[in-house]
């Protein structure tokens, strides 16, 4: 392995490790960037199903997505590949999604290279991607999907993003290990985003993750989490 080897070239985010079956891990927040189980459908149980979605895009001609955490696009491609299956001519989905150390593409194409299902997916993001995310990476991906990723802190993105967001992901590294991202401020900050009868969906179910969402303004609801995860938050806007 030489040093211009990718997996020595580390990221912003310092380097990589690839674990258990090639997945992406942090050695900074001591996690794995997705389920271990099965990130794709756990992004389908917890982030749509939690949201509503697709259900709730029939409803209203543009849709809003705010994402803590975008991580390997694994939620962003998934998310498209059924809005794909679900949308009507004309409608308009916007996904944007907070990150601090955005990946490479090389790192985005090989952590979902494990899904067949999401391959069309994954090779237009990856086509797509800069060679250096930074500031606000703003892609048209069809006619109807855009995405834009916020690179920074997502205190600072959140608040400098316009209000009207209808559904959130929060999936940010486990609060034990990286609590900012939990927040009441940015929790707050969230809530003040989003629309009235807006809904967040996250895999987490600590305690003060549970207390700030509330005391940020939302109803929340615990359902039962993913592959054998006793509980998963979700909620809405009132």
């Amino acid at each position: 392995m030489t040093d211009t080897d990718p997996e020595k070239i580390a990221g912003a985010h310092g380097p990589l490790e690839w674990r258990d079956g090639d997945m992406p891990y942090s050695p900074a927040f001591g996690d794995h960037f997705y389920c271990q189980t099965d990130g794709r459908l756990e992004c389908g149980h917890v982030f749509l199903a939690g949201n509503g979605l697709p259900q709730r895009w029939q409803e209203q001609s543009d849709f809003l997505i705010g994402e803590l955490g975008f991580g390997t696009g694994l939620n962003f491609a998934e998310t498209w590949r059924q809005w794909k299956l679900n949308r009507r001519i004309g409608q308009q989905l916007h996904f944007m999604s907070f990150e601090l150390y955005p990946m490479q593409r090389w790192e985005i194409d090989r952590a979902l290279s494990h899904w067949t299902e999401i391959d069309a997916e994954r090779q237009a993001l990856t086509a797509a991607w800069p060679e250096t995310p930074q500031g606000t990476v703003s892609l048209r991906l069809d006619d109807q999907t855009s995405l834009s990723v916020v690179c920074g802190r997502a205190l600072e993105g959140v608040a400098a993003a316009e209000a009207g967001f209808d559904a959130w992901y929060l999936d940010g590294f486990a609060p034990s290990r990286n609590a900012d991202m939990w927040c009441e401020d940015l929790m707050r900050l969230v809530c003040e985003k989003t629309k009235p009868n807006g809904t967040f969906a996250t895999y987490a179910a600590a305690g003060f993750v549970r207390r700030n969402l509330i005391a940020a303004g939302f109803v929340v609801e615990r359902r039962s989490g993913f592959a054998g995860k006793r509980e998963m938050l979700c909620g809405i806007k009132s």
